[in-house]
């Protein structure tokens, strides 16, 4: 489990694609590998990975093409940049929200408008997962917890504070931009349990 709040900024190293999925390292000197070892989950713009291999600045993951195809991976490119997260401790707070790291689909910027210091971007969104967005809500964006400030369709606001334009990736972005989307894991459990009670 992670908590949407990012640690660092990372740097695709390399990028190795197979028949059946892909292997990539991703290098940050901004991330405590002290206490990672193999095997342990690093969330990548918001994609729980395995590390299979680390170094003193960097780490070696497996992608499935499941996870290329659900996700921005399969776009991404040696020397992008990621945000980066290590998995939630039992003896840490949560500031964000439970994120599991499993990526429910892609959404794309379509507006990005500069409101006083912060930053409000529309992202559309697929809409099989409109349901699960509520206005004051949590959704993770690129491995980054945020609040819906409002959602009209499937375009849904979230207004971003300078601090978290600079410490992950999501200033970087613009119009037209993918971007990996996991809805509040709060509202699956919640429609799964409705679900039950109807067809019983």
């Amino acid at each position: 489990m992670f908590t949407g709040i990012i640690q660092a900024i990372g740097q695709i190293k390399t990028k190795d694609t197979h028949d059946k999925g892909a292997v990539f390292s991703f290098a940050s000197d901004e991330l405590d590998f002290s206490n990672v070892a193999i095997g342990d989950s690093i969330a990548v713009n918001g994609v729980c990975l395995t590390a299979v291999e680390i170094s003193d600045n960097s780490f070696k993951a497996d992608l499935s093409q499941e996870t290329l195809d659900c996700s921005i991976f399969g776009d991404l490119s040696v020397d992008d940049t990621v945000n980066l997260e290590k998995s939630l401790r039992l003896n840490q707070g949560i500031d964000g929200h439970l994120v599991s790291g499993h990526v429910d689909g892609q959404g794309e910027v379509v507006g990005k408008t500069i409101e006083g210091k912060s930053t409000r971007f529309q992202i559309s969104t697929p809409k099989n997962l409109v349901k699960y967005i509520a206005r004051k809500g949590s959704i993770t964006m690129n491995g980054v917890s945020l609040t819906v400030n409002n959602i009209d369709a499937n375009v849904f606001d979230v207004n971003i504070v300078p601090h978290t334009l600079t410490a992950t990736t999501l200033g970087r972005l613009g119009v037209g931009s993918q971007v990996n989307l996991e809805v509040d894991i709060i509202a699956r459990h919640l429609e799964q349990l409705l679900n039950n009670n109807k067809s019983q």
